[in-house]
């Protein structure tokens, strides 16, 4: 199970950046980290389990909202230094409620942007208000 593991390239500080992409439609969902731990968890548990930099602990994904992503697919790119991993999203992804991370489209002169997709749910009922 972890031979490829060996080929990835994980930066000085242990870590890989993981692509999540929905595995019916291709639409990318977020970016997070993973360390070689969470990458076997992932492995193991089926579900994405990442490292939060912020918090420096590990964290599933869907573990507060319930908005789990079941792993469907995994793949490294040629340079052995990312991850996309397909899934089976379970409600929005981005923790703004979006269904996607990337819910921001900029203007090609930089000087606008727009919201392209509708909330999905509102973040103060999935993780209480801060």
């Amino acid at each position: 199970m972890t031979n490829f593991i060996a080929k990835l390239k994980f930066n000085s500080d242990g870590l890989l950046p993981a692509i999540i992409q929905d595995h019916q439609n291709g639409r990318v969902l977020m970016m997070a980290w993973m360390n070689r731990e969470s990458l076997e968890r992932t492995l193991a548990e089926g579900k994405t389990v990442f490292w939060s930099r912020s918090r420096n602990k590990f964290w599933v994904k869907g573990e507060t909202s319930g908005h789990f992503q079941v792993v469907k697919e995994l793949a490294y790119d040629c340079d052995g230094d990312c991850l996309l991993i397909q899934v089976d999203q379970t409600g929005p992804a981005c923790h703004e409620g979006y269904r996607s991370c990337f819910f921001r489209r900029i203007s090609r002169d930089g000087q606008s942007e727009e919201i392209t997709e509708t909330k999905l749910a509102d973040p103060a009922q999935i993780y209480g208000r801060k």
